[in-house]
Parts: structure tokens; sequence; C-alpha cells
């Protein structure tokens, strides 16, 4: 198996923001930034896994500030875990206005992907392993949102979800 680190698979994609991307308003349309977010996110997982990926979920996406005509956004993406045929991809986003310096973080986000093979079949990928502190913390609530995820699409059972109970009931895995 192969073991990577998620500095491998980090992408910093940046997109200026264009009349044809705001609303009335003068605001990225929320739209086009889960288009460029989709982009980064499998852009990281496809240098993760060495193939193509599709996107199996998006987790809630919520906008705590409006970016605006002419902000330049800056989208980090990086695998957070990787399972049996899926990557988890978390993304921050950044506006900066350029001429008065402001930079303010917008949203933050999971993506999962899938690694297909040249046939269009799941495929197994490389194992993640984390390096830092944060890449540990990002790596363990994996598994939980993971489950979540499962969950709330009705692929497992709550009482399967052994991370989550601990998380709520205390270690009883």
């Amino acid at each position: 198996m192969i073991k990577k680190s998620p500095v491998q698979s980090l992408t910093i994609m940046n997109e200026l923001v264009l009349p044809n991307d705001t609303n009335t308003l003068n605001n990225l349309m929320g739209g086009r930034l889960l288009h460029w977010m989709d982009i980064a996110a499998a852009i990281s997982a496809q240098k993760h896994c060495n193939r193509i990926v599709v996107t199996a979920s998006v987790d809630n996406v919520s906008f705590k500030h409006s970016i605006k005509l002419g902000d330049v956004v800056t989208i980090e993406a990086k695998v957070s875990r990787a399972f049996n045929t899926s990557v988890e991809v978390r993304l921050d986003v950044w506006a900066q206005n350029i001429p008065s310096g402001t930079l303010v973080k917008s949203n933050e986000a999971y993506y999962t992907f899938v690694a297909l093979d040249k046939d269009g079949s799941k495929i197994e990928v490389p194992e993640l392993v984390p390096e830092t502190a944060e890449e540990t913390e990002l790596y363990n609530g994996a598994l939980r949102r993971r489950q979540l995820r499962l969950i709330l699409g009705g692929k497992m059972k709550a009482d399967e979800a052994t991370e989550l109970k601990a998380l709520f009931f205390g270690e009883q895995k």
C-alpha cells in the first residue's frame, strides 16, 4: 500500500471574481463558488489517488462572508483522510480585496471523492499519513464525518456508527 502525506495533495487555486460570476448585488454567486471548490477538491483528490475521481458528496457549505466583484478567491484543498476507495478533502475559501488589503475566510467544507479505474469501477486509494497535529485532528474527525454522511445518505444505521456513538456517549465502541 502506498502511503502519502496530506501535503502531497495540497491544491491552491485562485480565481478573480468577474461580472459574469456575480448576482445583481455584485456578490459571487454561490453556485459558481461551489463549482470552483469542486474543481480544487478534485485536483487534490486526483493528486492523492493518481486516478480519475468523481464527486460522491459535498458536506454542508455555509457562507460566512459574501465575496464581492473584484475580489480574489483563494481555495485551499487538501485530502484529510483516505478510506478504501474514497478520499475526504477539506477546503478553506478566502476572499481578498487587494486594493483595501482585506482578507477574510468565507467558507469551509468537506467534499468526498471516489477513485475510478480505466473502466469506471471503484479502485483502492493510497493510505494517508497525517504528519502534524492539525492533520491528525482532521484525519480522526474524518471517520465521524463519514459515518454521519453514510447515515444521512441511508447507507448506514445510526446504531452502527461507533465513532459517533463514542463522541456522544463516551467510549462505548
